[in-house]
């Protein structure tokens, strides 16, 4: 028997096959659907790839204007969001690498300000504590952080789509965590 759930998901994406199939013929209002549905989602994944609103904001909108271009070429061999997704992914990537190379110099618990976590916080406060710890690493820590740890890349990965050494992947990573680490731990 199928849950109700499940079957809210299977109209969403009959309804987003929909959309798509309008938007792909030129239908400027399905593709604002579109647009309205995944915006946020989008938004997330630049906002944690940059740890800048703005800088995150224009990346959305590029993601979007690249969906426009490649919209025809979707071909439902996957799920539409999960597409989606790697677009944003890989624009942001990008972006970054045309703006700036990923700094790999050392670095020390001071370029890490962060707020630091009341006694008795709620479970939000703290979700928001990581979401700004995790935006204030340095970019290089950053970047490999979310890849590996929020995107599910391993740093073979990593390595490949930064253009960096597979063991500056792991050396990024293992300074994030104890950047991390230590910002939260700040009384």
């Amino acid at each position: 028997m199928m849950k109700i759930s499940q079957m809210a998901a299977m109209e969403v994406e009959d309804a987003s096959s929909d959309l798509i199939a309008q938007a792909k013929s030129g239908d400027h209002g399905a593709f604002a659907e579109i647009y309205r549905i995944h915006v946020g989602r989008v938004y997330g994944i630049c906002l944690r790839i940059f740890g800048d609103r703005l800088r995150a904001e224009e990346a959305t909108q590029q993601v979007f204007i690249r969906l426009w271009m490649k919209l025809a070429s979707f071909r439902g061999e996957s799920s539409f969001g999960s597409w989606l997704h790697r677009l944003a992914l890989n624009v942001a990537l990008n972006e970054l690498k045309a703006s700036t190379s990923i700094k790999t110099h050392g670095f020390s618990l001071d370029d890490l300000s962060t707020k630091s976590i009341p006694q008795g916080s709620t479970l939000r406060e703290t979700q928001m504590d990581l979401e700004n710890a995790i935006a204030a690493l340095p970019e290089g820590a950053r970047v490999v952080f979310v890849l590996h740890e929020i995107e599910g890349l391993n740093h073979k990965d990593i390595a490949d789509k930064l253009g960096l050494a597979n063991g500056t992947s792991k050396a990024q990573l293992s300074r994030a965590r104890k950047l991390l680490r230590e910002a939260l731990k700040r009384p």
